[in-house]
């Protein structure tokens, strides 16, 4: 039996982009604990777990519903990754890397939400 929602892509970038989070703000100065490395890793965890969430949902609305929080989750993060750029928390490489993970997760939940938006207006 397949893993549900372990197996969606855009779950498994999610996921990803929640790890990489974590791996980089490790290393953030200990007075941005409960500033600044919380907020961005709960919103990066916040993606995947609505993504799932949302993925063993009974209805399409509902599924819809969690994608869009999980987009406005994912909008969080950017901000949070900026700032922390420019406050020199991030290495122009460790940026880099996190705009792009978070550039294909982000694109990815609006395709998804986008395609069971037009799902759900086909039926009858």
């Amino acid at each position: 039996m397949g893993k549900g929602y372990q197996e969606l892509e855009v779950w498994k970038k999610g996921y990803r982009l929640a790890n990489l989070i974590y791996i980089h703000t490790k290393n953030f100065p200990s007075k941005e604990t409960y500033g600044l490395v919380s907020q961005m890793r709960r919103s990066s965890v916040s993606i995947a777990a609505n993504i799932a969430e949302g993925y063993g949902r009974g209805h399409i609305g509902e599924y819809i519903q969690f994608l869009s929080i999980a987009i406005g989750s994912s909008n969080e993060l950017e901000v949070y990754i900026l700032l922390s750029h420019d406050l020199g928390y991030l290495s122009d490489k460790d940026f880099n890397d996190l705009q792009q993970t978070h550039a294909e997760v982000s694109k990815m939940l609006h395709s998804l939400r986008l395609s069971l938006e037009e799902k759900r207006q086909s039926k009858p």
